[in-house]
């Protein structure tokens, strides 16, 4: 072919489909007057005129482009891909004030990229129209005029004109079907769905009734609507491919346009014969469809229900030879299985409600609508939406799954169902969930009689007792304070347990549908107040992925306003937030009811600060548990931001506010770390860490509990006071402790598991492992390790100090782990020994367990403790201390230098001594050291004056800390003199 031919001239045309659509769009171009119609892969070919083209553009529904054939010819590379499209006689279909562009389709072993292709068909046009014409048309990918279609296949290429321009399934009309949030089917799946079903034939004998199930955006129903009253889909369409193409025949394509609205007047005189059922429970598909029957120029009445309680009486007295049935469940998620069961349950009362031998088309993925239905099918196609496999079935409304083909098509279907109690029938997938339902029921009055006996409002009423409904199914009551709604409300969590591998995957989910029909009967929950949690294997970090689009920070006045899927729930005397829709965990382990309970007594019985440190905090519960047990201080540590403002909700619901109540976001494992280099000390440590998590926003670290428990555990007992105690709860099912390394490093861990597992989980007795960790207490009467450096060190110092005897005997006296007047830990800070002083976590007057301040005893009223140094010493006033560095050869590593009374004190512990007679930074404050800001962004800092200093470790090459760096006289430079002392704001006169 060199030229266009004329209109009258067969020419060669294919159509483009949805793959499986093949067969429907032969017929339908068939039907349409087209000739040699050949159905291919994803295409038909078909042959005609120009008006035949035409009439396929404006009339096809399920055709997506139409494409005239230019030419057929060898392309095994790109040189004799641009010859075979340079011979072709393109100065008589572009015009040179027209845009062009190239759209390629396939690949060879030469020709591996579509751009590549397209770009040598742009040139071989573009010097084409240069050699004939003396110009180069302008190149458009957004609207061109004109479209050139490319297709590579094998060896040989195709190449053609494109006449719709835009897909044919856009219509024209304004409106997307897919902004409603209803799940927006393509008007070309519409179209196939109703072919498939006859409905045209259907529409020939008059007075049609079309019933569809979900119809969501009002697609399926605008196009039915159309069929029937005769209306172009094209109708409305104001550009086409072949209008800037120099071969167009206006006149032709007038001519149709002319008939086709024709056409639509004279099918709008029928519009009172339509019947138009609609059946969607969601929020808003009434006014969709009706919408979608407007965009389209049509007038039709349309009868709307939200229940499948009014479907009979709609459908009384429609006859079976003009009925059709439409269920839509292509708008459901794969991991949707609670909207699965409402939907197949809608769609199972449509089914029940047609006369006898009507139709039913039904487009879904799997063959669960299928099975639910219990109908033989009498016809089905494969297709695909978007890359998920599904099928167009068809069936006969009352012809039995089991029938033979001699029985009459008013046998009713066999379906399963399952009898409660109560005489409820409901409609099963598999006849032994009968044995389910029975369990059900009678552990759910067990557990409800329990439940009502421990005033526990929240509990787990099925866990797996039947090995084929592997699930668990949770109960949470509303809170005593919910309004509105929520009010007296019931909620079901179902958590399906992964099944075996040999079981088949269709079967096990066919029995979680059944749990979801049955168990909100059988608890008597609203089938909308059921979720299901699907549990995966998700990747590292996915836990906190959409933190930065979930719900934004919350103003003072909106915070405790309950997020979409929120609700409250009492547990304990105390009410918290849980989330049953939004995330995998609800916000509330219920495993973990008696831990928190043990949690609120241990703080009861906590002596001394009552500080409380809750490590992988989550939704913050221990910590109110903890707070109402009595704890002052309660600190809160998690990874995530979104979790600490869930805590700091719960806490604030249950009246803990104030400075006292601290939530830090960090790295739970570097914090602790941290925080062993400062004075902070807890006195009760909650730890409940996760299995694993190698979160981004750790980093490169990588969190195993069962490989870095042990280093976790020995941090946080360092984090202990004296009397301190930590527990340690660990939901993996195989996790072993390692006792000997922890006893080396001087911990103590006792597994208290067996009481802390609540009833309604005694049938999983690894749902979690929970120790108490403490220190190990120093053998009585057993010398510190510092003693023998310190006679040493100490020995020229004795003469001077006659106290020194008794304070070695006091030191002996000393638990295990205090060293230097005063314990290695859970000391405290020493400005917190003053009297009508404030800490950093509120104390006032109270000393830490094991501080010691005998030796300041004796010191007259006003006098500095640097005075004392002159006892150790006959150095003139004012001399440097650093001259007598070497009297300390004997300290232990760590000991302050300038420490006259020789105490081994931890490394980082610092010196008071060495800093003079200068203040705290914030020791003059009228309310106290100024605590720990309450809403921190990331780990503690270490406090001021508590690090290490160059002269502590012979060196000056040492890093220092904020505020740690030796003063001007630790090294003989300036003098200080004894009278100075605090002067305004509490500074220092120098």
């Amino acid at each position: 072919m060199t030229d266009t031919q004329a209109p009258s001239t067969a020419l060669e045309f294919f159509a483009t489909c949805p793959k499986g659509f093949e067969q429907l769009l032969a017929g339908e171009l068939a039907s349409l007057g087209a000739e040699g119609v050949r159905a291919l892969h994803g295409q038909v070919a078909f042959s005609g005129n120009l008006e035949t083209a035409y009439r396929a553009c404006l009339w096809s529904r399920i055709a997506s482009r139409v494409v005239l054939v230019l030419s057929h010819a060898t392309s095994a590379d790109a040189d004799e891909l641009y010859e075979g499209l340079y011979e072709l006689p393109w100065e008589n279909h572009i015009a040179l004030t027209s845009t062009f562009a190239v759209d390629a389709h396939g690949t060879n072993n030469e020709l591996r990229n579509t751009q590549f292709i397209a770009l040598r068909a742009k040139d071989a046009v573009c010097d084409r129209l240069q050699a004939k014409l003396g110009a180069r048309p302008s190149v458009e990918t957004r609207n061109p005029d004109v479209t050139i279609v490319v297709r590579v296949r094998n060896n040989r290429m195709t190449c053609g004109i494109d006449l719709s321009g835009d897909p044919l399934f856009r219509r024209g009309t304004s409106r997307r079907a897919a902004d409603d949030g209803l799940g927006g089917m393509r008007p070309d799946y519409a179209a196939a769905m109703l072919a498939a079903g006859a409905w045209h034939r259907l529409v020939r004998h008059g007075s049609p009734t079309l019933v569809a199930a979900f119809s969501g955006s009002g697609t399926l129903v605008s196009e039915a609507a159309g069929i029937a009253l005769d209306r172009a889909p094209g109708l409305l369409r104001s550009r086409w491919g072949f209008t800037g193409w120099l071969g167009h025949d206006e006149k032709a394509w007038d001519a149709l346009l002319e008939e086709a609205d024709e056409r639509a007047a004279r099918g709008a005189e029928k519009a009172g014969e339509l019947t138009l059922v609609t059946v969607d429970p969601r929020r808003g598909a009434a006014s969709a469809a009706s919408a979608a029957l407007r965009a389209s120029g049509i007038e039709a009445k349309r009868t709307h229900l939200s229940s499948a309680d009014e479907i009979a009486s709609a459908l009384a007295g429609a006859e079976a030879a003009r009925t059709l049935a439409t269920v839509d469940l292509s708008w459901l998620e794969p991991d949707e299985p609670a909207r699965e069961v409402a939907a197949i349950s809608l769609a199972t009362c449509v089914a029940d409600a047609l006369p006898a031998g009507a139709g039913i088309v039904a487009l879904a993925q799997g063959p669960t609508l299928g099975a639910a239905l219990s109908l033989e099918p009498t016809g089905s196609l494969e297709t695909f939406l978007g890359r998920d496999a599904a099928d167009i079935t068809t069936y006969e409304a009352g012809r039995a799954l089991a029938a033979s083909d001699a029985e009459a098509p008013s046998t009713p279907a066999a379906r399963a169902t399952v009898t409660l109690k109560d005489g409820t029938r409901v409609p099963v997938l598999v006849p032994q969930s009968d044995q389910f339902a029975a369990r059900l029921a009678k552990v759910a009055k067990l557990r409800a009689k329990w439940a009502r006996r421990e005033d526990v409002s929240c509990y787990r009423v099925y866990d797996a007792d039947l090995p084929d409904y592997a699930v668990a199914i949770d109960l949470y009551e509303a809170s005593e304070q919910s309004r509105g709604a929520d009010a007296h409300a019931r909620w079901l969590v179902v958590q399906e347990y992964a099944a075996p591998k040999d079981i088949d995957h269709e079967l096990a989910h066919r029995r979680l549908l059944d749990v979801l029909a049955i168990a909100p009967r059988v608890m008597g929950v609203d089938a909308g107040n059921v979720t299901l949690r699907v549990r995966r294997r998700a990747k590292g970090g996915s836990q906190y992925a959409n933190e930065g689009k979930a719900e934004e920070r919350r103003s003072h006045r909106d915070r405790l306003a309950l997020a979409p899927g929120a609700h409250l729930v009492d547990e304990g005397g105390l009410t918290f937030e849980v989330n049953l829709a939004e995330r995998l965990d609800t916000g509330l382990f219920l495993d973990h009811r008696d831990v928190r309970a043990r949690v609120r007594e241990m703080a009861k019985e906590t002596l001394g600060s009552k500080r409380f440190l809750n490590l992988f905090a989550y939704t913050g519960t221990a910590t109110c548990y903890a707070a109402d047990g009595g704890a002052k201080h309660t600190t809160t540590v998690d990874l995530s931001r979104t979790y600490l403002d869930w805590a700091e909700r719960n806490m604030e619901r249950n009246g803990f506010t104030g400075r006292d109540h601290e939530f830090v976001q960090a790295d739970v494992v570097r914090w602790v770390t941290e925080q062993r280099h400062t004075y902070n000390r807890w006195d009760l440590v909650f730890c409940d860490p996760p299995t694993f998590s190698n979160s981004k926003r750790m980093g490169r670290d990588v969190f195993d509990v069962q490989r870095d428990h042990a280093e976790l555990l020995i941090g946080i007992s360092r984090l202990l006071t004296a009397n301190g105690v930590c527990l340690f709860s660990c939901n993996l099912r195989g996790f072993e402790p390692d006792v000997e390394k922890l006893a080396r490093a001087g911990v103590q861990i006792a597994d208290v598991t067996e009481g802390t597992i609540p009833e309604d989980f005694k049938r999983n007795a690894k749902i979690h492992h929970v120790y108490l960790v403490k220190r190990t207490p120093r053998p009585e009467g057993a010398p510190t390790s510092a003693t023998p450096a310190r006679a040493q060190g100490s020995a020229g110092r004795a003469q001077a100090r006659p106290d020194s005897r008794a304070n070695e005997a006091r030191r002996d006296e000393r638990p295990y782990g205090s060293q230097g007047g005063r314990p290695r830990y859970g000391a405290g800070r020493r400005d917190d020994r003053d009297a009508g002083q404030r800490g950093p976590h509120g104390l006032r007057g109270d000393r830490p367990y094991g501080s010691d301040r005998s030796r300041n005893a004796s010191r007259p009223y006003g006098s500095d403790h640097r005075d004392d140094r002159s006892r150790n010493a006959s150095r003139p006033y004012g001399s440097d201390r650093r001259d007598d560095r070497n009297h300390g050869a004997g300290r232990p590593y760590g000991a302050g230098p300038h420490d006259s009374r020789g105490s081994a004190r931890p490394y980082g512990a610092g010196s008071r001594d060495a800093r003079g007679d200068r203040p705290r930074y914030d020791a003059a404050r009228p309310d106290g050291p100024r605590p720990h800001t309450a809403r921190s962004q990331g780990p503690m800092r270490p406090l001021m004056g508590n690090g290490p200093r160059p002269s502590q470790h012979g060196g000056a090459g040492r890093p220092r800390l904020q505020g740690n760096g030796p003063r001007p006289s630790q090294f003989g430079g300036g003098h200080r003199g004894r009278n100075d002392g605090p002067t305004e704001g509490g500074r220092t006169n120098r």
